[in-house]
């Protein structure tokens, strides 16, 4: 039996965290599956925005707990950020009382449809289930989003905490708040919960690579800051070479070693479990129990004998040089944590700037690895990244100057109490965000974007402000404005690249946002298909296993799923610095 430390003294509340496609819904979901056959009754909890637990258990599921078929005291729920947002909203205007007039409360729901009301209902949610408004589990796994996102919901019972503290007034951002300051009670417990041993174990899911160990040492950090130091370490994929002559399964293996041995402390004090890499798709029951068990055979599977021929498709160059024929956009790269967002990213931009054009390469994601992947500099490229924390400075010395200038003493004092609320980051960082998109009229600009979930609260905070801009002015009128949201729609503007990986998984979430983008208007260019082993010429037997699965997701993207698409072909080496970045594009 594969043993795992959640498996073995399983405490009430698990949560499993970690950088994108490292694996963690893969693990949560084992795990929950282990637990209820042991005669558990296990809730399974995804606080993804772009949740895939569906596809994982094969059952349609919603924003209450629902029987997973086949499997005996488990349930599954996602927590629906859109629905518990329309919840709250109705709550608040229930609030108002009859002498509040109907155009008022239409003013006040349109207040309401930003990205910080979404997220702070989708956290009320989260603050309830571990308050005990799922009592009657045995336990709660939380599979969570990627890294940066779930540290912003971690982080939120202690900064609304103290913002309710202090605030006699409300949060204008959130309307009448009476019932967040009911809820500040519920907040108190949920730091309580998260940072209880004896409650609560945080798992954290890293694969052996160094980027994704450097993202789980920077994540584990940020966690004891939270005190949450019950942490335990989940390396997924591990990979041992059973050819010495096979040189791409020689060097993925070398790789692995590598990035574990160079381990930072922070990580090697932690118990640690390791997970093998398996020749198979974990998705469905069957595969999840083939993983907690060496003796449960491995779902119906591509024989090694068949031979996976390698798909016709472009390479990298031949979308940088469609690109290069403008002469100015926004390159707005998409897509699943994991696979590859910010090295297609910077390739991009150091193709476009090594054919003679200006670029400027920036991100939205917490984690920002753009300058780790660049690693250099070039001619008519710039780097830098959207900041949360500096963009929040500059946007409160921003409004400190421009409304608090005529204000007394209590008047500056209860301007800044407004602007202590968490919702003011949100706002900070989609003006820095509308700012890098109207700098693509002139330039070119490549950004690298956020995991799924994350960027699709920017882009309903940039579909709030477009509503809010339309209503307010007459389009028709002078001095007519164009919003983020009308250049991101704008195909000679803006160009959006999907990036996945051949795996079902990965290749399923780049279709549901697709799907999400053209109801916003929005229609991807292209799709990128990265790391494909296809071509590799590997005979290693486990490697062999994954190449028809591959080749059928490759034919998936190219045959119903993208207008474009192109192939890269998995690297011995991770392509990092301009000089890899140049050969890539």
């Amino acid at each position: 039996m594969l043993r795992l430390r959640a498996l073995d003294a399983p405490t009430p509340f698990l949560f499993f965290t970690g950088k994108g496609g490292v694996g963690k819904t893969s693990l949560a979901c084992a795990t929950a599956l282990g637990l209820a056959d042991r005669g558990s009754r296990v809730l399974l909890v995804s606080t993804d925005p772009a949740s895939n637990l569906d596809e994982m258990l094969e059952v349609s599921l919603t924003d209450r707990p629902a029987p997973v078929p086949n499997v005996a005291g488990l349930f599954a729920m996602n927590i629906d950020p859109e629905a518990a947002a329309e919840s709250y909203r109705t709550r608040v205007l229930e609030q108002l009382g009859p002498a509040v007039t109907p155009d008022e409360k239409s003013t006040i729901r349109e207040q309401l449809s930003g990205a910080c009301t979404t997220e702070i209902a989708a956290f009320d949610e989260f603050v309830g289930l571990l308050d005990g408004d799922m009592a009657g589990f045995d336990h709660i796994i939380f599979d969570t989003a990627p890294t940066g996102h779930t540290l912003r919901l971690l982080s939120l019972p202690k900064a609304w905490t103290g913002f309710l503290k202090d605030n006699d007034r409300g949060a204008s951002c959130l309307g009448p708040h009476s019932g967040l300051k009911m809820q500040e009670d519920r907040f108190r417990k949920a730091l309580q919960a998260l940072g209880d041993p004896k409650r609560t174990t945080i798992m954290l899911v890293t694969r052996a690579d160094r980027s994704a160990v450097r993202e789980a040492a920077r994540t584990s950090g940020e966690l004891d800051a939270l005190n949450l130091s019950n942490q335990t370490l989940a390396v997924n994929g591990r990979f041992r070479a059973t050819d010495p002559t096979d040189a791409v399964a020689v060097a993925l293996e070398r790789d692995q070693n590598e990035a574990l041995a160079s381990m930072p402390a922070s990580l090697t004090k932690l118990p640690r479990d390791e997970i093998p890499l398996f020749g198979f798709d974990i998705v469905g029951l069957t595969a999840l129990r083939a993983v907690l068990s060496s003796s449960s055979p491995p779902p119906a599977n591509a024989t090694s004998e068949q031979v996976a021929k390698p798909a016709d498709l472009p390479g990298l160059g031949r979308l940088v040089d469609d690109i290069a024929q403008g002469k100015h956009g926004l390159i707005m790269v998409m897509g699943k944590s994991g696979v590859g967002k910010t090295t297609i990213a910077a390739a991009i931009a150091v193709g476009l700037a090594k054919r003679g054009h200006a670029v400027h390469l920036s991100t939205t994601d917490p984690a920002a690895h753009v300058n780790f992947v660049v690693d250099g500099v070039m001619p008519g490229l710039t780097v830098d990244r959207i900041d949360p924390r500096l963009e929040t400075e500059r946007y409160v010395a921003k409004i400190l100057a421009s409304r608090g200038r005529d204000l007394d003493e209590q008047g500056k004092a209860l301007l800044l109490e407004d602007l202590a609320s968490p919702c003011t980051e949100e706002v900070a960082v989609f003006h820095a965000f509308s700012h890098v998109v109207a700098e693509a009229r002139s330039a070119f600009v490549v950004l690298d974007t956020a995991p799924t979930g994350h960027t699709l609260l920017l882009l309903d905070a940039t579909g709030a402000y477009h509503r809010q801009m339309t209503t307010q002015l007459n389009p028709s009128g002078p001095g007519r404005i164009v919003t983020p949201l009308m250049r991101l729609q704008d195909p000679t503007h803006t160009r959006v690249i999907l990036v996945t990986l051949p795996e079902t998984t990965p290749v399923s979430e780049a279709a549901a946002l697709q799907e999400d983008l053209r109801r916003a208007g929005i229609e991807p260019f292209g799709w990128v298909i990265n790391k494909c082993l296809i071509a590799s010429g590997t005979h290693d037997p486990l490697l062999r296993l994954r190449l028809e699965r591959e080749r059928a997701q490759i034919a998936r993207v190219q045959n119903g799923l993208a207008k474009r698409a192109f192939m890269i072909g998995w690297r011995n080496k991770p392509p990092i610095g301009v000089g890899e970045l140049q050969a890539l594009s």
